[in-house]
């Protein structure tokens, strides 16, 4: 693919992009809704891939692993990855206390969390319109530290979305440990959904050479097989926890 000036806008699909041959009108019929528009919530560009129904945005995130989280530090743009974990309405995040990207999130830094779920490359028969197709959700916000008696318990939701049964393994948490955690909570109050996983690869009459292969190259995330620390006495199985993590994500395809 060729180099695209700055003033271009390169052929994407990803959130808040489309590609220029995409449906251009902004116009979002607003019906009743869980999820309220805002200026930070209303999708712009592909505006008919827009999901408003807070069941929407509960999928995207209970079926991933990780977000990138994002704050703005010292005039300049971070993002990092963190594993997440939903309780009700909100997202639960956790992170060492020493650490200065999460010790100005809980001094009230606002947040921006992006979940994406990528499920396959669309190949149109020109690089201008190829592009992708996904699920992503973006939630904006100012999260709140979660005080130290309810802590523990917020973690423990966490491990069960991201290794589930896995606190039934190994021994509790200490004390040490739970103090040298930070957990963020973070509402689903300002979010958006965009899911395009059903756009077209390409229209009629569009002009294009037919003898050109175009189409779709879905992809999905697989568990590799489960592979023992050395350090492990020998003999030990594999926990029923891990094999059910595999199992998830075989059956999701997605993280």
């Amino acid at each position: 693919m060729t180099d695209v000036p700055d003033t271009v806008q390169p052929p994407s699909d990803l959130p808040g992009v489309e590609s220029p041959r995409a449906e251009l009108d902004d116009s979002f019929e607003e019906s009743s809704t869980d999820l309220p528009l805002t200026a930070l919530t209303r999708v712009r560009r592909g505006a008919h891939h827009q999901r408003t129904d807070r069941a929407a945005l509960y999928d995207v995130i209970d079926g991933a692993l990780s977000g990138t989280l994002a704050i703005v530090r010292d005039e300049r743009p971070v993002a990092l990855p963190v594993g997440i974990g939903r309780d009700g309405d909100d997202v639960l995040l956790h992170g060492s206390t020493g650490s200065d990207f999460f010790r100005r999130i809980a001094a009230g830094a606002p947040v921006c969390l992006t979940v994406t779920h990528l499920m396959g490359l669309k190949y149109a028969r020109s690089l201008f319109d190829s592009s992708m197709r996904y699920r992503c959700a973006v939630v904006h916000g100012v999260a709140s530290v979660v005080p130290a008696a309810q802590k523990e318990s917020a973690l423990l939701t966490l491990s069960e979305h991201l290794m589930p049964g896995r606190s039934e393994d190994v021994r509790p948490m200490t004390a040490r440990e739970i103090a040298a955690t930070m957990v963020l909570r973070l509402t689903l109050s300002e979010a958006s959904v965009k899911d395009n996983a059903g756009s077209l690869v390409e229209v009629d009459d569009d002009g294009e050479d037919r003898s050109v292969w175009a189409g779709m190259l879905p992809l999905r995330v697989v568990a590799g097989d489960p592979v023992t620390s050395p350090q492990t006495v020998a003999g030990v199985p594999v926990p029923v926890s891990v094999r059910r993590a595999a199992q998830r994500v075989a059956a999701s395809g997605t993280t």
